[in-house]
């Protein structure tokens, strides 16, 4: 197949980021041949290449919203934590990973647009973002973001402490409890209550 004509089709599956085996259906050609392909494609710089087996048309800095869902499938994931915090303007510190919350096994794992950090939660706490979209992760909420931050480095640490938090105005402590109130864990419900209390100056919950 011409480079042209792989790249013209490659358009037709309207995803900015796709997988080899996306791009082998679509050529109805086996995966080390479409692997090939796509290795041409990039020395032409027309396609560059996320990790092994994940792809991207164009040469720009692929967008992480983009890159994510296809990260972990077949698990749905969102950005949260640390990177959901900078993105609504709670903290100034710049993350040095980008956090995902998903439902499948944490792991960490190395691309060409940064280093992916996934979390695993349990379905009851699986939510509170917006902005999802067939080929776009969703955002955290600000109020998710911190319990899913202090829920995560308090199973490993019992006390949380973090960068200095803005909140904003719009901050909705209620929504906040709301999700701590989902853990399942006395435990760790417990543990993230505490931390919260402390974190944001809030009264002891009844």
């Amino acid at each position: 197949m011409r480079s042209i004509d792989a790249l013209a089709e490659l358009g037709s599956l309207r995803k900015p980021v796709f997988t080899t085996a996306e791009a082998s259906a679509m050529w109805r050609m086996d995966p080390p041949s479409a692997s090939k392909t796509l290795s041409r494609l990039t020395a032409a710089n027309v396609v560059q290449k996320i990790r092994q087996g994940i792809w991207a048309i164009g040469t720009g800095t692929p967008d992480v919203f983009e890159v994510a869902p296809v990260l972990v499938r077949p698990y749905p994931n969102y950005v949260s934590m640390y990177s959901a915090l900078f993105k609504r303007g709670m903290i100034d510190q710049i993350p040095r990973s980008i956090d995902l919350m998903s439902l499948g096994r944490p792991m960490r794992l190395e691309t060409s647009v940064g280093v992916f950090t996934i979390h695993h939660l349990n379905k009851e706490s699986f939510g509170g973002f917006n902005g999802q979209s067939a080929i776009r992760a969703g955002l955290a909420t600000a109020e998710k973001a911190l319990v899913d931050t202090v829920m995560v480095l308090g199973v490993r640490s019992g006390k949380v402490t973090l960068p200095e938090i803005d909140f904003t105005a719009n901050f909705n402590f209620d929504a906040m409890w709301s999700w701590v109130d989902m853990i399942s864990s006395l435990r760790l419900r417990t543990i993230v209550t505490r931390n919260l209390m402390r974190i944001t100056d809030q009264p002891v919950r009844a």
